[in-house]
């Protein structure tokens, strides 16, 4: 039996059953020979993270955090990274020391996971002078802090009601981004134009961008951050226009390559996460 020291890490959200997190990161814990570590899916809402958050002992290294979680667990941390505080969401806490001295700290990979799963489709070098989004959630304003990070602080965020998007607008002014809100109406005939198009839209949610496409030219890089069915509509339609797709899943994959760093110390391996990620997708897709 193995001596090596018990430590824990886990998905948390609501629902969380269909989470992909596990995949990744046991398979990261396997090709980096991290036998005492373990990663598993948990069902917590919003009214229970704090109990579960009060409860963690000393062999916790860390949690990954999904919808609805992101915002409600920021008042339970005792320190945020910089990047997870201008943008407003974490999704990631790590956990340092026990007992009395424990500190949970909350940053924010998914930023790193827009802007690497991006350069796949852009190339390492390129430069993004015009962007858009779509819609205006939590994965909306990492998309901001990932856009001007390549270079874009004025993309066009497409949402169904710009008077629901205040947190964003907030999220936005954190950061010193200056983007322009229009309605999602208009993204088919305007978003083909842009150098970089990335969909924060729930899964089928931009379907009907989708079939406005038809038609329509498109030459920048799109990333639609569902994958669900795989490929997307949103997906195809934008292929069948002439730009390049990057699929959702990298997203998925490099924030958890980043995740796995921070919580262990040792580097993400990228190609054995991918594989594992490709491997579980092909097999059953997501539901």
């Amino acid at each position: 039996m193995s001596d090596a020291p018990r430590r824990r890490a886990a998905v948390l959200g609501h629902p969380v059953a269909h989470s992909l997190s596990p995949v990744l990161h046991r398979a990261a814990y396997a090709e980096l020979g991290l036998d005492g570590w373990s990663y598993d899916a948990v069902d917590v809402t919003e009214e229970a993270l704090p109990g579960f958050v009060r409860a963690l002992d000393g062999t916790w290294a860390g949690l990954s955090l999904t919808m609805p979680l992101k915002q409600a667990v920021i008042p339970l941390l005792d320190h945020l990274e910089p990047l997870a505080q201008v943008v407003g969401a974490v999704n990631t806490v790590l956990l340092h020391g026990s007992g009395p001295s424990r500190m949970l700290t909350g940053a924010n990979t998914d930023v790193y996971g827009l802007v690497t799963a991006l350069r796949e489709g852009l190339g390492p070098d390129v430069r993004v002078t015009t962007a858009a989004v779509l819609g205006a959630g939590a994965t909306a304003a990492s998309t901001l802090a990932a856009l001007a990070e390549l270079g874009c602080a004025t993309p066009v965020v497409y949402v169904r009601a710009v008077a629901r998007a205040g947190g964003l607008m907030r999220a936005a002014h954190r950061m010193g981004v200056e983007p322009v809100f229009r309605s999602l109406d208009d993204a088919p005939a305007q978003v083909g134009r842009a150098d970089v198009v990335v969909s924060t839209l729930p899964p089928r949610a931009a379907d009907p961008v989708a079939e406005a496409l038809a038609g329509r030219p498109a030459g920048g890089v799109l990333l639609d951050a569902a994958y669900d069915p795989r490929p997307t509509a949103l997906s195809v339609a934008w292929s069948a226009a002439g730009g390049i797709a990057v699929p959702g899943e990298r997203m998925l994959l490099h924030q958890a390559v980043e995740q796995v760093r921070l919580m262990t110390g040792h580097p993400g391996p990228v190609e054995a996460m991918s594989h594992a990620l490709a491997e579980r997708l092909d097999a059953a897709p997501p539901a």
